[in-house]
């Protein structure tokens, strides 16, 4: 399975429901846009390795919303300090989902650390992460989705990138049309 086939089942997953969606910059963020375009996805089009704090923050503030971070190896391994936040935070709404696919996708498939000995299952769990599950297959991914809401999800794929067009969104509507449906329903006084 490549990233793309990953995306298009959390997009399948997800996509349907009330779900608040943070995407990896670059292919990551493409390609969901391209499966699955709506107001609840917040496209990352810079900030490398922060999708996964993005998503934290997010989650906490709003603890009434599921919130889902897709982040790729690459990212979190220059933000591994993240996992050390998810778990002392460990909010029950928010899943991080880590496409480990052994390269860095969007700049000509450059290999991580993940392709060698590095195992980001085991470094969430020595972060304290306390639900932690890898999966390598459509069917194990699907079957996790229906069971795991929050905790870290590390999803091994190959590397590739599916030729997908650029994002038709600039970043100011993309975080517009984004906070209108994340953000919470104002009160009266």
């Amino acid at each position: 399975m490549i990233r793309y086939g990953a995306l298009e089942i959390l997009a399948e997953k997800e996509g349907d429901k009330d779900t608040l969606i943070i995407a990896n910059i670059g292919f990551p963020s493409k390609e969901l846009y391209e499966i699955c375009d709506r107001k609840a996805n917040f496209y990352m089009l810079g900030s490398m390795g922060l999708s996964s704090s993005i998503g934290l923050g997010l989650a906490l503030a709003r603890p009434d919303r599921k919130v889902l971070a897709i982040d790729g190896d690459g990212s979190v391994l220059m933000n591994m300090g993240s996992l050390a936040t998810i778990a002392n935070q460990h909010p029950d709404n928010y899943l991080l989902v880590i496409i480990d696919n052994g390269a860095y996708g969007s700049t000509g498939n450059q290999i991580t650390a993940t392709a060698g000995l590095t195992d980001l299952k085991e470094v969430a769990l020595g972060a304290g992460v306390q639900n932690v599950a890898m999966v390598s297959d459509k069917s194990d991914l699907k079957e996790k989705l229906d069971t795991m809401d929050s905790g870290v999800l590390v999803v091994k794929t190959e590397p590739g990138n599916k030729k997908v067009p650029v994002i038709h969104l600039c970043p100011a509507d993309i975080i517009k049309r984004f906070m209108e449906i994340s953000s919470p329903p104002s009160h009266s006084r």
